[in-house]
């Protein structure tokens, strides 16, 4: 199984940018396709973006298209999301996850366990 931490979080003005990262260690990371999943208290866990294993093919939510850009680093077994023109709505914790790609997009089927996830807050 592989595990999963989280970090770059942080507080940022409305419009600001952030870059999350997420280390993976276990097993090989570059055999995942891997996704960013964020979390409001109160609500479940959402998905917000996803890359295939080689990094060729990425998909995004629909609010976040246009302004996220996850890329991974096999090398580094290190997953990335730079967040750019962030907004007050986009404030949660982020988590990473691994999985196939038929079920990277559905955080409640994915079977890895959940690292801590990261805080990110917007300010209006």
């Amino acid at each position: 199984q592989v595990q999963l931490v989280e970090s770059g979080g942080g507080l940022v003005q409305a419009g600001g940018s952030l870059r999350l990262s997420c280390s993976a260690s276990g097993r090989t990371f570059s055999s995942y396709a891997m996704g960013w999943y964020r979390q409001v208290p109160g609500s479940e866990r959402e998905f917000v973006a996803c890359i295939s294993r080689t990094g060729d093919t990425t998909n995004y939510a629909g609010s976040v298209k246009g302004r996220f850009t996850i890329s991974r680093d096999n090398a580094k077994e290190t997953l990335y999301l730079q967040m750019d023109s962030l907004k007050p709505e986009d404030t949660a914790v982020y988590f990473c996850n691994a999985g196939g790609w038929g079920e990277i997009m559905f955080p409640d089927i994915l079977r890895a366990g959940w690292g801590q996830g990261t805080q990110v807050t917007v300010s209006s």
